[in-house]
């Protein structure tokens, strides 16, 4: 490659900002970093970043321009004001956000003359490097193409497609599973601690019992096509079975919110079959309408 495509612009240094610039920089990859906080600039820079004063210096610093900011609003506040600068720039944003503030994100980084490209970075935090680690992209397959060699230091790379919303559709699902079970694991954790026993000893068995997630997912997912899992049966188990839970964690203090929520969705599948006259799935009842 030539020395211009082993250049780039970080923008944001946020804990994901600050790994993705070290990957950069061990991979040989020249950075230039803005942040609005200059300590977090100046950190970087000590490890061998060029620091831009301004945006706008950040932006003609190179061709290629990655963004890892809160949300897409951030995108317009930090890059609007030096909006003139975008003319033939690609912009990588791999910030969070809904697909179709990404879409939007996009139609509005191309009405200033730059290419786009969406990217969601599934990660252990901020251990890009991790072997789970990888990157979600979408937008035109000939930027991706383009650019892949230069982003690729950053993780693997998971090209969806040329909609622009496509990447956040998919990390934003891989998020819907993610964040229940943190909080899943942190009360699972306190009914644990609050019953007099060792979280040490509980988590060999948490992390076995999470071997047969492949398999259930394998299986809900083709149930799902089908129409979602369940009949009205598995459902008043499931009911019973969330009650447990939730008589459990109140047993020693432990919110259950969580469960609760949870059984309130059985019974509502179990009130819609027992309406319908049929089996109507949790799936369903998410998806809206019938399948």
């Amino acid at each position: 490659m030539s020395q211009q495509t082993r250049s780039v612009t970080v923008v944001g240094l946020g804990p994901m900002g600050r790994a993705m610039v070290r990957q950069f920089l061990e991979a040989g990859v020249e950075v230039t970093v803005w942040n609005r906080s200059p300590e977090k600039a100046e950190a970087m820079a000590e490890l061998g970043a060029k620091r831009a004063a301004t945006v706008a210096e950040a932006l003609a610093a190179n061709d290629v321009i990655v963004l890892s900011l809160t949300h897409y609003a951030a995108m317009y506040d930090v890059l609007g004001p030096a909006a003139d600068h975008l003319p033939g720039k690609v912009i990588v944003n791999l910030s969070s956000d809904s697909p179709e503030k990404a879409r939007a994100g996009a139609a509005w980084v191309r009405s200033h003359g730059a290419e786009f490209l969406s990217g969601g970075f599934m990660s252990a935090g901020d251990n890009i490097t991790h072997p789970a680690s990888y990157i979600f992209y979408s937008g035109p397959r000939e930027v991706f193409d383009r650019h892949a060699e230069l982003l690729r230091p950053l993780s693997p790379q998971e090209y969806l497609g040329a909609d622009d919303g496509v990447a956040q559709v998919f990390y934003q699902a891989l998020l819907v599973i993610f964040h229940p079970w943190m909080l899943a694991f942190d009360q699972a954790l306190a009914v644990i601690q609050r019953s007099g026993h060792d979280i040490d000893q509980f988590l060999p068995y948490a992390q076995r019992s999470s071997e047969a997630f492949p398999f259930f997912m394998a299986e809900y997912a083709a149930a799902a096509k089908a129409g979602g899992w369940g009949d009205a049966s598995a459902f008043r188990m499931m009911d019973a079975g969330a009650q447990h839970i939730i008589d459990a964690s109140a047993e020693v203090g432990v919110d259950a919110t969580l469960s609760n929520t949870a059984q309130a969705f059985w019974r509502r599948a179990i009130a819609a079959s027992e309406q319908a006259g049929r089996a109507v799935s949790i799936f369903e009842l998410m998806r809206g309408g019938t399948v």
